[in-house]
């Protein structure tokens, strides 16, 4: 709990899949944390899009977009509450409440939630002997605790003559992590730490007008302090014990540490809408997002020169005009978009001197695209996207996370060329049960791509100033008449590569892109009975497995191959019980979960060792 997570979607991963939740970005939702930390019980659904999106959503992104969507307002009160306990020392508490008083169009909401976690599991790694030679080992990591807390507060009218919804919103969150090793999992460490603190607020209004006019805008202010420590002055070992004294503070090598980074960010996003006739609709998208950044590192005297004091800018705008058409009755939809891209940043540069230098760059692009979507028959869709897009870099990417990922103020945009086909048959009305079938193929041709490399200490972003990455994905699944059994399962295969053919990359052209798996899969059955005990109850038993083939943690071209790092393939099976029950009104649910079955080592994308066989059990009410 508290790791890093990678969202991979048609070929793209990190920050070129944005997640927002409302259509809110997550740093703005009280979820800067990461899409993992969100909890479950606040969402109703998720919308994954794949290819061309959306351009309400205002996004730069290069080839797709996930959004979070919580529930719809109820009428009258609902309130619930869930706790989840397991190995490792993890524990997960969430609370909610909604209240919408229907004749004066008064809503109110808060929730909150709680994580904690010792993440005390084993790993294996390489301990000297006596005479200092190196042997494998089992041992429990003991300096990775993860603890975070945050929580939310709304209000506002809804269905009023003057507004479909004006809600505002207000929330908080913390987090601490403690880091155990270095990059690579090869030097542990026993003090070094980082978090951070977020408040923030959001206000969205919507209205729909006569003559087909509608309006929808959200803003916001979020305040990120980023914190990172790193002030110990002992060699750890393995065991967590204090082998040797250390000349000068800091266990990461670069000095002692003891950052504050101040970040203030604001956004706003204006949608207008005018659907001409049934058939024809124009949509008009704004949305700027502005960044300012400075630190401290307190670790310093008062007179020594600090790089993190640095003062640091950065606006990304995009405006969008998309042309709708709908036709057949709505079997055929057609989106046909213009977007405009445009990024400034200033930078304070720190010189070997003790002094700043200024760095200023502008960054306009220009975007097209067209998503057409045929319903073929009333259960087959096709559709097909094509988008040249652009992403501009994100704060992290170009000044760093002040804690493992360094900056690079030349990180340029990204550019691509995006394609995709895909064809959806959901058929649920046949004597056998209900069959689905989605498959899609993607190409991406982008240029200046971003890229996470790493060494043994810290990340940095940079441009590959090529790369092409062609794949397809394929799901299928079937529910049993009466709903008793199901089956899912779904491939990924893409091939990305490098294609610069020279620069600080040519040297590995036509190599895939390091730290990305190439090929995967999961399938999941369930069986689930109805009536059980009681009439308004389920119970449910379902079996997952997920195989990831290995990949390289490095460009594959360099060094001997049988020396070469790699992540190696990992399958792993999990299987989870539930009990779900309705009585006058309220939803009890239990649920008990035994991850990776098996205990098979697994791995991250830079192939550090996650937790093997593990427990987990959860409890949620809805009143």
């Amino acid at each position: 709990l508290g790791s890093d997570t990678r969202l991979s979607l048609a070929g793209l991963t990190d920050e070129q899949v944005p997640v927002f939740i409302d259509g809110v970005p997550l740093e703005f939702a009280g979820f800067g944390l990461g899409i993992a930390n969100v909890p479950v019980n606040l969402l109703e659904r998720i919308e994954i899009y794949r290819g061309v999106v959306p351009i309400r959503l205002g996004a730069d992104a290069l080839g797709g977009a996930v959004n979070l969507v919580r529930p719809d307002y109820v009428y009258g009160t609902q309130a619930e509450v869930s706790y989840q306990l397991g190995s490792f020392d993890t524990h997960r508490l969430t609370l909610g409440v909604r209240s919408l008083l229907e004749p004066i169009g008064l809503y109110t909401a808060a929730n909150g939630f709680l994580d904690y976690a010792a993440n005390d599991y084993t790993i294996d790694v390489e301990v000297p002997d006596e005479l200092g030679q190196l042997e494998d080992a089992e041992v429990r990591r003991y300096h990775d605790r993860y603890f975070a807390a945050g929580g939310g507060v709304e209000i506002g009218l809804v269905d009023r003559s003057w507004a479909d919804r004006l809600v505002v919103r207000g929330y908080a969150t913390y987090f601490r992590k403690d880091l155990q090793h270095n990059v690579v999992m090869t030097v542990p460490y026993g003090e070094a730490n980082y978090g951070e603190v977020s408040p923030g607020t959001t206000v969205r209004y919507d209205k729909r007008f006569g003559r087909g006019w509608a309006v929808s805008g959200v803003a916001g202010y979020a305040f990120r302090q980023l914190r990172f420590e790193d002030t110990g002055e002992c060699v750890y070992d393995w065991f967590g014990r204090c082998v040797l004294e250390r000349p000068v503070a800091g266990e990461l090598g670069r000095g002692p540490s003891d950052t504050r980074t101040d970040q203030h960010a604001g956004f706003a996003r204006i949608n207008v809408s005018w659907a001409i006739r049934d058939q024809h609709e124009l949509s008009l998208i704004l949305a700027p997002t502005g960044y300012t950044r400075t630190g401290r590192n307190r670790a310093l005297s008062s007179d020594a020169f600090d790089p993190l004091t640095a003062e640091r800018q950065l606006l990304n705008f995009v405006t969008g005009l998309n042309y709708r058409l709908n036709a057949w009755r709505e079997r055929l939809q057609n989106d046909l978009f213009v977007k405009a891209y445009v990024q400034h940043l200033w930078s304070e540069d720190p010189l070997i001197g003790g002094s700043f230098q200024i760095q200023r760059r502008t960054s306009p692009y220009f975007g097209v695209g067209d998503g057409v979507r045929l319903a073929v028959l009333d259960w087959m869709t096709l559709k097909a996207s094509y988008e040249w897009a652009a992403r501009l870099p994100s704060p992290d990417e170009v000044f760093g996370d002040a804690a493992l990922i360094v900056d690079n103020l030349e990180l340029e945009p990204e550019r691509s060329h995006n394609l995709n086909l895909s064809l959806s048959i959901d058929k649920s009305d046949t004597r056998a049960g209900g069959f689905r079938l989605d498959a899609l193929g993607f190409a991406r041709f982008a240029d200046q791509l971003i890229v996470l490399l790493g060494n043994d200490r810290t990340f940095i972003n940079q441009n590959v100033f090529a790369a092409r990455s062609l794949g397809v994905e394929g799901g299928a699944g079937w529910t049993s008449p009466g709903d008793y059994f199901s089956v899912d399962g779904n491939v990924s295969w893409q091939d990305f590569r490098n294609t610069s053919g020279d620069g600080a990359f040519g040297d590995f052209e036509g190599d895939r892109i390091p730290n990305r798996p190439w090929l995967f899969a999961n399938v999941t059955g369930r069986v689930q009975f109805s009536g059980v005990v009681v009439a308004a109850d389920t119970i449910a038993v379902d079996w997952t497995t997920r195989y990831v083939h290995g990949f390289f943690r490095g460009w594959e071209s360099v060094g001997v191959p049988s020396l070469k790092q790699r992540v190696p393939p990992q399958l792993l099976h999990s299987i989870a019980a539930s009990y779900r029950v309705q009585v006058r009104g309220r939803i009890i649910s239990a649920t008990v979960e035994v991850q990776n079955l098996t205990d098979a080592r697994a791995f991250d994308f830079f192939g550090v060792q996650r937790p093997g066989r593990a427990a987990f059990g959860k409890l949620a009410i809805t009143l």
